[in-house]
């Protein structure tokens, strides 16, 4: 519960922050483009919220004006047609079946002039690269050092850098122009930047708020061997989208 202060009944940005579930600079950023109502109190003009603005916002499907032409597009996902804003957590059990959706994803952003952003370490980040230039015929170095995939990763990042770092990034690309962003993130490979499996669900919240601003289309990517059956179920619940598809088409 979020506590509003008593003379105003309005929160502060910090406030406005943790209801949000997103970063103080995100909120300030909103507020700086119009897109999130504030009012200006005090001497020092301090921004004040109201919870009504902020649960509106929370609703809004064209937050980010983006035009109409964008928010219709579609991106296919192992024969299964998602629309932008959709957030969705596939579940794998084998090497073979982690890449099953997420390489021929990539490689239809790369081959469309798509950001693209890939959270992988270590040998599950190979297992993109030789995906990639065997069954692709992409050249993953120099689909990185052009630019047209991005690796990342933030270890020992708190919940809100994450998001924020997350949300420059989805700024910076889309300052060429209106296009689609694509986006897998190996959770096994993120998992490390969190305390624990509780802190790294907290971000997955705050991510799919974030995201909802963006043109993007995000897999988060879960393999099934390193996580327990309770986070398991809890990833499905920090993934609404996915109960508006076949569940099946992200079982592999």
């Amino acid at each position: 519960m979020i506590k509003v202060q008593q003379n105003s009944g309005l929160l502060n940005t910090r406030e406005a922050a943790r209801f949000l579930r997103v970063s103080e600079a995100s909120i300030r950023r909103w507020s700086n483009a119009g897109l999130l109502p504030a009012r200006r109190v005090g001497r020092r003009r301090e921004r004040r919220f109201a919870q009504a603005d902020l649960v509106h916002f929370l609703g809004q499907a064209d937050g980010d004006r983006r035009p109409a032409g964008l928010a219709a597009s579609k991106v296919n996902v192992g024969g299964v047609s998602l629309g932008v804003r959709t957030h969705v957590a596939p579940i794998y059990s084998t090497d073979l079946g982690g890449l099953r959706l997420s390489v021929p994803f990539l490689a239809d952003g790369l081959r469309a002039g798509q950001p693209c952003f890939l959270a992988a370490t270590g040998a599950v980040q190979e297992r993109y690269a030789k995906a990639l230039a065997d069954e692709q015929a992409f050249d993953f170095a120099a689909a990185t050092s052009s630019g047209r995939l991005t690796i990342v990763g933030w270890p020992g990042a708190t919940v809100a850098e994450a998001v924020a770092n997350w949300e420059q990034l989805f700024g910076k690309a889309l300052a060429g122009g209106p296009t689609v962003l694509r986006i897998v993130g190996e959770m096994a490979c993120e998992r490390p930047m969190f305390a624990s499996d509780a802190d790294m669900m907290a971000y997955e919240e705050a991510y799919e708020l974030m995201a909802k601003r963006f043109p993007a289309v995000t897999l988060c990517q879960y393999d099934a061997r390193e996580f327990s059956g309770e986070t398991i179920l809890r990833v499905l619940k920090a993934h609404p989208d996915m109960f508006e598809q076949n569940n099946g088409a992200f079982l592999n």
